[in-house]
């Protein structure tokens, strides 16, 4: 892989994606996943633990349809329609092949389809065993990618990381995590690749105002052996109450609003708030971040 970074994602760095439940994890890290190998730079392997291959494919045609759109909030074709549509195609047509010739020719699926196709030599979606792909496993994946593919780009996404299995069962979950993250860092070290892995938060953190890095599920070498951190927090609990109070009509949006904070960053700024859109009926966020207006809350001050 060349020394050069791929939009933030530098070569031999580890990368984690925590946040609370419902706050767009797998959402952010495919959609990334998507746009490396949309971008015609490198190739992504998403090797996801918590859903099968069918389940991300049905997400990744939604958001498809969506980004590809013309930028409205409520342009393309929502999850639970593609889903209709595929349970459709496969209750008429049958076989694999029919179904898949089926939903070629849908004309509401087609253009998403297509795009999906131009770029989807460079995006794998491998379903993780919690029972046997540790992280032995994964390094032997990117090495056999590099070996058939060695003036190939390629960034590793995990989803996600507690869920890796290490055998033997280790005694408390604070040794295990710590030695997958030194596994997982080794990886990256080692192949000269970014690797993104979604974290869990801790039981602490799901209860604070604010989530940060320092709630991370399991052992602190995850902060440590990080080489970015960003976090997720859904705007309307942590913006300002003022905020609030002043413009109850506009507070209505920070419902439909994200709030990703670049925690840790060796190689660049950290402590960075940044707002994405939530997109979630088309599975993805909207395209572009923007910078957060409002004063937000730091979780360390902030007293209900």
């Amino acid at each position: 892989m060349c020394s050069s970074d791929l939009g933030g994602l530098r070569p031999g760095e580890l990368l984690l994606l925590g946040g609370a439940q419902g706050t767009g994890k797998t959402t952010l890290a495919l959609q990334m996943a998507r746009n490396v190998a949309a971008s015609g730079q490198a190739t992504a392997l998403y090797v996801c633990f918590e859903h099968d291959e069918e389940y991300l494919l049905h997400r990744l045609l939604a958001a498809e349809t969506h980004l590809a759109g013309s930028g409205e909030p409520t342009a393309g074709v929502r999850l639970t329609d593609v889903r209709k549509e595929v349970a459709a195609a496969a209750g008429a047509a049958g076989t694999p092949g029919a179904v898949a010739a089926s939903l070629v020719g849908n004309p509401r699926l087609a253009p998403a389809i297509e795009r999906i196709a131009a770029y989807g030599p460079r995006l794998f979606l491998l379903r993780g065993s919690p029972a046997d792909t540790v992280v032995a496993q994964l390094d032997a994946l990117v090495r056999d990618y590099r070996a058939a593919n060695p003036d190939g780009r390629l960034v590793l996404f995990l989803d996600y990381l507690q869920k890796v299995p290490v055998l033997p069962e280790p005694p408390g979950e604070a040794e295990k995590v710590t030695r997958i993250v030194n596994g997982l860092k080794d990886i990256a070290l080692g192949n000269g690749v970014p690797l993104m892995s979604i974290v869990a938060a801790d039981k602490e953190g799901l209860k604070a105002s604010r989530l940060r890095h320092h709630h991370l599920r399991g052992s602190s070498a995850l902060e440590y052996e990080a080489d970015v951190i960003l976090i997720l927090n859904e705007k309307y609990s942590i913006v300002s109450r003022t905020a609030i109070e002043f413009n109850p009509h506009q507070a209505q949006r920070f419902h439909d609003q994200v709030i990703v904070t670049i925690e840790k960053n060796r190689a660049g700024q950290h402590r960075i708030d940044l707002e994405l859109e939530k997109r979630f009926a088309y599975s993805c966020f909207a395209p572009d971040a923007r910078p957060v207006a409002e004063k937000l809350i730091e979780e360390r001050l902030y007293n209900e």
